[in-house]
């Protein structure tokens, strides 16, 4: 079955479908990194999911989101970011990465910003564990991220939907099955019959 790579690609369906965005800054904070996610989700907001985005607008968006990446992976290493929002932040920048590595490095991340008390940072975690598997060819195991088949058109496959119980699901406070089929159903009927 020939993929080719569909809204998760575009890195813009974690605003889409993600929950409440990063707080205002905090005294400790980080502004530039702040300054950072803002930008990171300001151009997707713009793009609207219905229709196809304009490539030069994707284009641009690329450029910009490796350019957040070098920046973000500098004041990593300077030590500069260090509260639960910084790392939330530098998550998702990092979510919109290329390879493997990037989804790697946005998963460990969210974690950092979860054991910091940022609950709502699970949600990233699963996001980016999920593109982190699905970029080393493995199923994924929460089924947050979607590609594009030409043969099924939008599926979250392959997915192990065996591996994580709704309990889990629940305790983590990411979506449950039923959410990620309703979603899916959703995008489904959403694309344009030949």
């Amino acid at each position: 079955m020939m993929r080719t790579a569909w809204i998760a690609a575009l890195g813009w369906l974690t605003v889409a479908v993600g929950p409440a965005l990063a707080q205002s800054p905090s005294p400790e904070d980080n502004r530039e990194i702040a300054a950072m996610f803002e930008a990171d989700q300001a151009i997707r907001n713009a793009i609207d999911p219905a229709k196809l985005p304009d490539m030069t607008v994707i284009r641009r968006m690329i450029a910009e989101d490796a350019a957040r990446r070098t920046r973000a992976e500098a004041m990593l290493r300077e030590g500069s970011l260090n509260t639960a929002e910084d790392y939330y932040r530098a998550a998702f920048i990092f979510q919109h990465g290329s390879k493997s590595a990037d989804y790697l490095l946005a998963h460990s991340l969210a974690m950092a910003a979860v054991a910091r008390g940022k609950t709502e940072a699970n949600w990233i975690a699963a996001a980016t564990l999920d593109r982190y598997l699905m970029q080393i060819s493995q199923p994924q195991i929460y089924g947050m991220q979607y590609s594009r088949s030409k043969e099924a058109g939008p599926t979250m496959d392959p997915y192990d939907r065996s591996l994580i119980p709704d309990s889990v699901r629940t305790a983590l406070g990411v979506p449950v099955q039923a959410e990620r089929r309703k979603k899916l159903d959703a995008m489904k009927a959403s694309v344009p019959k030949p």
